[in-house]
């Protein structure tokens, strides 16, 4: 809907902002970005082109929508209008020359000056990512890829701009949907290769990668000091001291937020194994045709087809031989460009490495004391655990011998029995026997099942504690049946022997 509401104010005077609350808010954003007369203009266009940048971002309509508007041409030998794409651009080369004027001024206007161009870089960026018009648009005037070129050979631009225009000629080259000659793919890429070339230029892409990783790195959060981040300071320190040592605008560093940087990385990649694909390819049109193709006087019809057939079979070879020579340089270049990239890598992710090597070792220690606590437990456990056992044997031998009492007992019943029979027998008086012997029987039986109720409730404890020990073995792992195998195997043998015994004894 912003974008919808851009539309050029009527003429005035581009310093008053009288009139700001009739405007539309697309309208005020446009009045930002045309604004370039002074300092606090410059200012105010970057602030706009950050809010579009915000605006268009993966937004293919809006690119497109914006696209359309046409400003005013500033001075009368320009055309009737221009794009706002172009006076983007223009914005831009006055930024520049502006930073070049302010170099020896105070250090307060260098740095306005420093996130000024980064700014407009970043919304040519986002405006030209996935938006093949938009690339069109902004190669109609051959004079904004030769200005982009000489910002990306300039040397005394920082290491943000230089970078972010090398993006902006890798867009060129990525989102160029031209067939014109001039504008297409094939023709950046070959002005790319002759003002910068390729390694020099893919050069820039690894110092733009070192800047956005010390720029990441400087706006997380601080953690508590201990010897891994100490030792991680330190490391930082030894890559910015080997590599980048220019200090960074925080306004600069706020606007490297992650999603724009991972667009970065995913443009630079795309843009490497395309121009490897466009410098592995020749163009499809040819621009002359060669004296050879054409028929000698003289010459049969037979004669001819086989002369050109074998023409045709040279210029195959040949140009199968430059394409694979342009593959194979291309790859090189693209490595040579990676190299740099490579080393950086493998030096920061040794301080991220580190790091996770501590983190590890202090998870690893923690670790190792909780085993040796589960260990103690396990010791503790297992020493209750033959307490049990222990006591379980000597509660099985209480019972047998209390068994064997009864049995003993219940003999001695039967010979009383007997000797009573044998007495009745014998017509001999005797007292009443059979009330002797069933208080003896009740007494007995008394004590007995007083002594099988006291057995019970102590085996019913025992039995509790075992269950409660073989739970807490069976969450240690270990195999409780296999513990307890063998356990009770003798009592039950002893008692089926003494039940023989008995069963004798009675035949």
């Amino acid at each position: 809907m912003l974008a919808s509401t851009m539309a050029q104010p009527h003429p005035t005077n581009h310093s008053t902002f009288k009139d700001n609350d009739s405007m539309s808010p697309g309208s005020l954003l446009l009045q930002g970005l045309i604004s370039t007369e002074s300092n606090e203009d410059l200012e105010a266009c970057c602030r706009a082109a950050s809010v579009l940048s915000h605006v268009l971002k993966d937004n293919l309509q809006s690119k497109e929508l914006v696209l359309k508007v046409e400003l005013e041409a500033p001075l009368p030998s320009f055309s009737s209008s221009e794009p706002l794409l172009h006076r983007i651009v223009r914005h831009l080369a006055h930024a520049a020359a502006k930073r070049n004027a302010n170099t020896d001024q105070s250090s307060t206007t260098q740095a306005e000056d420093s996130y000024i161009q980064p700014l407009i870089l970043r919304l040519l960026i986002t405006w030209l990512t996935d938006c093949p018009a938009a690339v069109d648009c902004f190669l109609h005037s051959p004079a904004h890829l030769t200005y982009v070129l000489e910002l990306v050979r300039n040397s005394y631009a920082s290491v943000s701009v230089r970078g972010f225009a090398a993006v902006v000629l890798g867009e060129c080259v990525l989102f160029n949907k031209s067939s014109e000659s001039n504008r297409d793919s094939f023709a950046v890429v070959d002005a790319i290769s002759q003002k910068i070339g390729l390694a020099s230029y893919f050069l820039n892409f690894d110092e733009l990668n070192k800047m956005l990783s010390l720029a990441s790195t400087s706006v997380q959060h601080h953690e508590p000091v201990t010897r891994s981040s100490s030792a991680s300071l330190v490391e930082m320190n030894e890559i910015e001291s080997g590599g980048i040592s220019q200090k960074h605008d925080p306004i600069l560093l706020a606007i490297f937020d992650p999603l724009f940087v991972n667009l970065i990385n995913r443009l630079e990649v795309d843009i490497r194994e395309r121009i490897v694909e466009v410098f592995s390819h020749t163009k499809n049109k040819v621009a002359t045709v060669p004296a050879e193709l054409a028929q000698k006087g003289g010459e049969t019809e037979t004669e001819y087809i086989k002369r050109l057939k074998s023409f045709v079979e040279k210029q195959c070879h040949e140009m199968q031989d430059l394409v694979a020579r342009n593959a194979t340089l291309a790859d090189e270049l693209m490595r040579t460009g990676s190299k740099g990239t490579f080393e950086y890598a493998e030096k920061s992710s040794s301080t991220r490495d580190r790091v996770k090597t501590e983190a590890l070792r202090r998870d690893l220690e923690e670790a190792t004391r909780r085993i040796e606590l589960l260990k103690l437990e396990k010791s503790k456990a297992e020493e209750a655990a033959n307490n049990y056992e222990n006591l379980a044997g000597k509660l099985e031998s209480d019972l047998k011998s209390l068994s064997n009492a009864y049995n003993s007992l219940e003999q001695d019943n039967i010979r009383l029995e007997s000797e009573v029979k044998v007495l009745r027998k014998g017509g001999t008086p005797y007292p009443d026997v059979e009330a002797i012997r069933e208080e003896a029987r009740e007494e007995a039986q008394k004590e007995s099942e007083a002594e099988l109720n006291d057995l019970l409730v102590c085996l019913g404890q025992e039995q509790s504690k075992v269950e409660k020990l073989s739970a807490r073995l069976v969450e240690l792992g270990e195999d409780v049946d296999a513990l307890l195998e063998g356990i009770g195997d003798d009592a039950i043998a002893d008692d089926d022997d003494d039940e023989d015994d008995t069963d004798g004894e009675e035949k």
